[in-house]
């Protein structure tokens, strides 16, 4: 399927690696070009060599934390017009909610709500200037099924679900959507420090552990990164165009619920 945005560009948050890396990917096969962000400059140079040698588009870089003001501003000025903008940063740690502290709640809400805020204001208003506009927040799958183990990421990725569903009926009608893309249980790193935080907890190994989350899982395995950035690329696409203000849940059929 031609996704109908080849040529456009597109900033992908935190895609050195991870489904940030793979959203970036899928967007690159589709003729998009890149700004990608990390804050490691090693990891984010090599991610973006390889995606031009592999895709034939341009990618720029920008190593910053845009969670900040000053990594946001840096943001800004590499790219001031995007057509797409891929919102992601890396969770908070799992644990005890009890055990975390004020500056802890702080640091996840920076991270995981206000960064993705701060961001979605630079830009909303010029895509909708320009007819155009594609915002896609990663946030995960815990916002609808929350645990108390990953309370700090639960509480902020649910604030950022609120605020976008406020926003969206102001861009609808100018030709830009936001949505949300929901993951759970995706190979990753993180997902595999998380499991290990419950399997230190459980005294279990990491594939016991493993196995333990997958034992509810109707697909029986833990998701590519390639299909999480599929699902991003096409809700980008010029086909997603009347699909705006949804939380999609990837998590092979794990949520029990109908809604």
């Amino acid at each position: 399927m031609d996704l109908g945005i080849s040529g456009r560009t597109a900033i992908v948050c935190a895609s050195s690696k991870g489904l940030g890396r793979a959203c970036a990917e899928a967007l690159a096969e589709a003729g998009v070009n890149l700004v990608i962000n990390a804050r490691s400059p090693e990891a984010l140079e090599s991610a973006a060599d390889e995606i031009r040698n592999a895709y034939k588009v341009t990618v720029e870089t920008v190593a910053a934390d845009v969670t900040t003001v000053e990594g946001c501003e840096a943001l800004q000025e590499r790219c001031s017009a995007p057509d797409i903008l891929v919102n992601n940063a890396g969770g908070p740690p799992a644990g005890d909610w009890r055990k975390f502290e004020r500056e802890d709640w702080h640091k996840a809400v920076d991270s995981n709500m206000i960064g993705a805020i701060f961001l979605m204001r630079a830009y909303l208003d010029g895509m909708a200037e320009r007819g155009f506009g594609r915002v896609v927040n990663i946030t995960s799958g815990m916002v609808k099924a929350p645990r108390d183990v990953l309370s700090l990421s639960v509480a902020a990725r649910l604030g950022l679900t609120g605020f976008v569903r406020g926003i969206v009926p102001a861009y609808a009608a100018k030709g830009v959507t936001i949505n949300n893309l929901l993951p759970e249980l995706f190979d990753t790193d993180r997902l595999r420090n998380n499991i290990g935080v419950l399997a230190k907890r459980d005294s279990l190994s990491l594939q016991e552990a493993i196995d333990v989350q997958l034992a509810d899982c109707p697909a029986a395995r833990m998701g590519r990164p390639d299909e999480f950035g599929g699902t991003c690329a096409f809700l980008c696409s010029v086909q997603a165009g009347y699909m705006t203000g949804q939380s999609i849940l990837l998590d092979g059929g794990r949520y029990p619920g109908v809604f």
